[in-house]
């Protein structure tokens, strides 16, 4: 019997793996146990070594860069994927990243440097991977960006990534409504906070992982295979009717006040 969770035969791209901690990696993983093939990125050369090693174990089949700031690299990295695959299944985007002063201070001091430069990386880049996967996906597809709850509640010391993610949640729908005729689906996983390398940058975020252990029904953190256990359900066929979702992985903490 088949299973129902089966990437068997689907071509899927990876974006943002730093380590094997990431969430990206969590999904790689979720991905690769379900019988996909996989493509990944990473950063720049400084990044690569800690990111083939990941890629090596989980029978990624190619690597290339991508630094979405550097003019080219995403088209590049689309360009391998039609290279190598003719095609595409699915696309996970997990990247973000806000400079450290904006980040750490009050929204209504960010820069509009700051502020852009956030955007840019954490929000218009998956746009642009979603133009770029379009043809690429001429069987339908689905597209996947990881968001966080700071995007409709005020969390303390999320700051400038909250009004980032919220814009995340809404380009989703609007690339789900976009897409859909073609079959092409998106949704944004908001799990709960993940001790990650991404988000230790966030100030007292161990307060913030204790917090939501505390509050959440099932009184436990989520990591990151999780997430990547609800990723690979999004992009099989068993969630074919299922699109422009923001769906949260947080053992419940979504529910309380």
């Amino acid at each position: 019997m088949t299973p129902l969770v089966d990437l068997r035969g689907k071509r899927g791209l990876v974006i943002g793996i730093a380590n094997g901690d990431s969430i990206a990696a969590g999904c790689a993983r979720a991905f690769a146990r379900c019988g996909a093939r996989l493509g990944a990125s990473y950063l720049n050369e400084k990044a690569r070594p800690f990111v083939a090693p990941v890629a090596e174990a989980l029978g990624v089949e190619w690597l290339a860069p991508c630094d979405v700031r550097v003019p080219g690299q995403i088209e590049a990295l689309f360009g391998e994927a039609e290279r190598h695959w003719g095609g595409l299944d699915f696309v996970l985007h997990s990247i973000a990243f806000a400079p450290r002063d904006d980040l750490h201070g009050r929204v209504v001091d960010c820069s509009a440097e700051g502020f852009g430069l956030a955007m840019d990386v954490s929000c218009h880049s998956f746009l642009r991977m979603a133009k770029l996967a379009e043809p690429l996906m001429g069987q339908g597809g689905c597209l996947l960006c990881v968001t966080f709850y700071g995007s409709e509640r005020v969390v303390e010391h999320y700051n400038l990534m909250g009004p980032v993610k919220a814009a995340l949640e809404s380009a989703t729908r609007y690339v789900a409504a976009e897409l859909g005729p073609k079959g092409i689906r998106a949704h944004a996983i908001s799990p709960g906070p993940i001790a990650t390398r991404a988000a230790s940058g966030i100030d007292r975020f161990d307060a913030l992982l204790d917090r939501a252990a505390a509050l959440a029904p099932e009184h436990h953190r989520v990591d990151v295979d999780d997430v990547g256990a609800l990723a690979a359900f999004l992009a099989s066929d068993a969630a074919r009717r299922i699109t422009g979702t923001i769906v949260p992985v947080d053992g419940g903490q979504h529910l309380m006040a």
